[in-house]
């Protein structure tokens, strides 16, 4: 196993550079096939959130794999190479493993213990396994992180050392309130109606707010958000579907905005929501006006890059909570006790898939000793029938049998020792060994990986 990890996250890099260095879907797929094609690079995934953006990949050699893959990040993400290098990071194997497992459980991501990165994971996993750059190590990989953060999120409280980026900024908008009366009757905005806009629409209907207008490019997606909002037994808030072109109007009766689009530039500027507030404009001071006095709109940004204008939060009666300010409030919330046993789960978790790995590498060498063996069995057997034509069914059966045995029994020891000395840490060389000393046919073994690999029921999330 040769994983290796590059990327840069909101521990590692600025929002400045973080929202640059966003990848789009159709740019991530570019990205994968052109690290398919980069020669140390067999395999590889991207992991590409709002805070986060990963590429995976099984390479032969590290340094190679390393410059080849900051260079792709550096390409597809239109930030310098040279401006980028110093926020990536690197991890190498068992260490990159530990990375993308933490990662699963939620204590990687802005707000400890959230669960919407599972979701992005398994997205990730699927667009790999489209793009048929995703191969056995990193199947395994992902599905195996998929199940640690389920497992960490079902044994421990993990969840209650934080909540998702959406509660955690509606906390920070209600400033100590309780949200749920902080939000009753006040008219909310949504602009956008992906899964995290729908996930913050759900949440302020929930919390009680009077009225939902949701605004999207795609009119369509709005008013399915909007059916989805309404339906029986659902939250029974009331909902419409606004055109984007609408969305200065809407500002004008909202209490409370919550934007998260794929757009590249601002959605909402600094003029438009001053105009809605009946303010003049002025230019961006060195703190935020009004947040002590009474707060007449509520801005809670969750895009990246972002898309309110940071200098809407310097105006009269504003309060703008975006990404970067949800990083430093999250840096300072006290972690819980739980983050421990998942920490726990981790590492345990790691040591397996690691054991895993190793045995699964000797495995298709076991086979092969097994398949020779055989063949002498066969070919022995064959002799004998011409050395002895007067053997009747029953005493061929029999001899056959037993020969079968004697083999069997000769293999099994070595054959299980081997596999658990190859699951040790260092236990790579054992099969190279074992090829050596029954002098076994590398093609004969290669065979047997590929047969495993091309298993159609293998890698399916």
């Amino acid at each position: 196993m040769s994983l290796l990890v590059v990327g840069l996250s909101h521990r590692s890099a600025p929002v400045s550079v973080l929202e640059r260095a966003s990848l789009a879907g159709g740019t991530q797929a570019k990205l994968l096939q052109d690290a398919l094609a980069a020669e140390p690079a067999a395999e590889a995934a991207a992991l590409a959130t709002c805070n986060r953006i990963e590429l995976y990949a099984d390479v032969d050699k590290f340094h190679a794999g390393v410059a080849e893959l900051s260079t792709l990040l550096a390409q597809h993400s239109g930030v310098g190479l040279d401006e980028l290098t110093p926020y990536l990071y690197v991890h190498y194997e068992d260490r990159a493993v530990h990375h993308l497992f933490s990662v699963a459980c939620g204590l990687d991501s802005m707000v400890v213990g959230e669960g919407q990165i599972l979701g992005q994971i398994k997205d990730a996993l699927a667009r790999g396994q489209e793009l048929h750059t995703a191969g056995r190590l990193l199947n395994d990989l992902f599905q195996q992180a998929l199940r640690v953060g389920k497992r960490a999120h079902s044994e421990t409280g993990i969840d209650r050392a934080g909540q998702s980026l959406v509660t955690f900024g509606l906390e920070q908008l209600a400033a100590g309130e309780d949200v749920a009366e902080w939000a009753r009757g006040k008219r909310a905005l949504v602009i956008g109606a992906g899964s995290m806009s729908s996930l913050a629409a759900a949440t302020l209907a929930r919390a009680g707010v009077a009225e939902i207008a949701v605004a999207n490019r795609t009119r369509a997606r709005a008013e399915r958000l909007v059916e989805i909002l309404g339906q029986p037994g659902g939250t029974g808030v009331a909902a419409r579907a606004v055109e984007m072109a609408a969305v200065p109007d809407e500002l004008t009766r909202a209490d409370i905005v919550v934007s998260c689009t794929g757009a590249t530039g601002l959605v909402l500027t600094a003029e438009v929501v001053a105009g809605a507030l009946g303010l003049p404009h002025e230019p961006v001071r060195a703190a935020p006006a009004g947040n002590d006095g009474p707060v007449r709109l509520a801005l809670l940004d969750l895009a990246m890059p972002r898309d309110i204008d940071g200098a809407a939060g310097h105006l009269d009666g504003v309060r703008l909570v975006d990404i970067e300010s949800l990083a430093e409030a999250s840096a300072d919330a006290p972690m819980a006790s739980d983050v421990d046993q998942v920490r726990t789960i981790v590492a345990d978790e790691v040591a397996a898939f690691g054991a895993a790995q190793r045995a699964a590498h000797i495995t298709p060498t076991v086979v092969a000793l097994r398949a020779m063996a055989a063949d002498v069995v066969a070919g022995e057997i064959a002799r004998l029938d011409g050395r002895l034509p007067g053997l009747d069914t029953k005493q061929r059966a029999e001899i056959t049998q037993t020969v079968r045995r004697v083999v069997d029994k000769l293999l099994h020891a070595p054959t299980v020792r081997v596999k658990q000395l190859a699951s040790e840490p260092g236990g790579a060389g054992y099969a190279d060994a074992l090829r050596e000393l029954f002098d076994l046919d590398p093609q004969t073994v290669a065979a047997v990986s590929r047969a495993d690999l091309n298993d159609p029921n293998r890698g399916r999330s």
